[in-house]
């Protein structure tokens, strides 16, 4: 099977890229794919709200304005870019899906809910029973619950498969007593989808399931927990004597880990944020063509120039490999070089989110240093002449020094790849 990807640049398929299965990716330009990204733009100018639009976020937007943004999207018939028609999704290709994102940022649209879309709805049409999926899919579609996942707990992290969380089984229901940790959004979200230990083994990777929860279930308590970007984005949930309905088990008890290693190998791409990473690009330029130093335009620096050049580089390769991963996806091809791959993106993501939101804060000189007390603070103060997005990039930057730790840190995907590529 080949898979068309478009690129800048056009290559021969007897260069395609074998990505596995018999699969391969030809790089050449799609001709269908201009009048899509025609279609999504008189779209996103059409419904956009403008009151909707270029306003401030921690990685997801706030909740009153992801429902709205849903709702609009799923009047459409693109509620779910990135899911399969007969699950209620738009059916889109790979790259249909990465212009209406890139579509999106650059129209300053609201996020949808990233946990929902990216993990939860793709893991209820996959893995859940009907039941589940009809009462769950159609509320993603909608807006109507939004979603946190909780894997993390204090003393586990990264090494995921050291959960203690413990789930009895008792009169139809699990009760639940634990922490989950650094938990995102969950001070928005509706439910939380949990990995819980169900049985003690000597296999850690044994005795593991998956439930997912209501949060507003009594013995469910969400405490925010403050962070260097100084808005609320992380929380703590505690569970003490929590009761959630055997019905809610996902697959099969004690059998939860391949299901969780699935969910991380499908999330990496929402954490490599290719669509953040092409708009610190557009925000770089555009400091880049209006703001001076020494009354000169920094895009006139030799210095600025050719580190925002090899910067845009890096940017387009981890695209390609955003496009080369998320083909194999979709192709259901989970080799071990999909795992290698996974993990990759992953790690120069992160990386590359650090980097260019330090660059915009360095860009921005003195202001760089400024940031507001409040996400939804109104446009006042010292960045009335600088573009909109100035006033957030400290507290941007902030937040992205977690992103190296949070969906698996680095040293993890580092031996992730080290154990997949070369059996180390």
């Amino acid at each position: 099977m080949l898979v068309k990807i478009q690129s800048g640049a056009q290559f021969s398929e007897e260069n395609a890229i074998d990505i596995g299965g018999g699969t391969s990716l030809d790089f050449l330009p799609d001709m269908d794919l201009a009048a899509f990204r025609s279609e999504v733009r008189d779209f996103l100018r059409e419904h956009l709200p403008t009151d909707l639009a270029y306003r401030p976020r921690m990685m997801m937007s706030a909740r009153k304005d992801v429902i709205r943004w849903q709702k609009i999207l799923t009047g459409r018939g693109w509620g779910a870019p990135r899911w399969a028609m007969e699950h209620g999704g738009a059916g889109w290709t790979t790259q249909q899906c990465l212009v209406f994102e890139e579509e999106c940022v650059a129209a300053g649209t609201p996020t949808q809910d990233i946990v929902g879309q990216y993990l939860v709805g793709p893991m209820i049409n996959q893995f859940g029973n009907p039941a589940q999926k009809a009462e769950h899919i159609p509320l993603i579609l909608n807006g109507e619950r939004l979603w946190s996942q909780g894997f993390s707990e204090p003393d586990a992290g990264s090494d995921l498969a050291a959960i203690r969380m413990a789930a009895v089984r008792k009169d139809g229901y699990y009760i639940l007593n634990g922490v989950k940790s650094l938990v995102s959004h969950a001070h928005q979200a509706d439910w939380i989808f949990l990995l819980v230990r169900t049985q003690v083994s000597e296999d850690r990777h044994a005795g593991i399931s998956l439930l997912l929860a209501d949060l507003r279930s009594p013995g469910v308590t969400v405490r925010p927990v403050p962070t260097l970007a100084g808005f609320q984005h992380l929380n703590e949930v505690i569970f003490e004597n929590a009761r959630v309905p055997v019905d809610n088990l996902v697959g099969i008890e004690n059998e939860g880990w391949p299901i969780a290693n699935r969910l991380l190998e499908g999330s990496h791409a929402a954490i490599a944020d290719l669509s953040a990473l092409r708009a610190y690009m557009w925000q770089l330029k555009e400091l880049a063509g209006s703001q001076n130093v020494g009354h000169i335009l920094l895009i006139e620096h030799h210095e600025f120039a050719s580190r925002l050049a090899r910067l845009e580089g890096e940017v387009e390769a981890l695209s390609m490999m955003a496009a080369r991963v998320a083909a194999m996806e979709q192709a259901q091809i989970h080799t071990p070089a999909f795992r290698a791959l996974s993990s990759m993106l992953k790690l120069r993501g992160s990386e590359l989110q650090q980097r260019l939101t330090e660059f915009l804060v360095e860009a921005l000189g003195d202001y760089g240093a400024l940031r507001r007390h409040s996400v939804d603070a109104k446009d006042e103060g010292p960045f009335t002449h600088l573009p909109c997005f100035a006033d957030n990039i400290a507290a941007e930057m902030f937040f992205r020094r977690g992103s190296t730790i949070y969906g698996g840190s680095s040293e993890i995907q580092r031996t992730v790849i080290a154990r997949t590529m070369f059996g180390l």
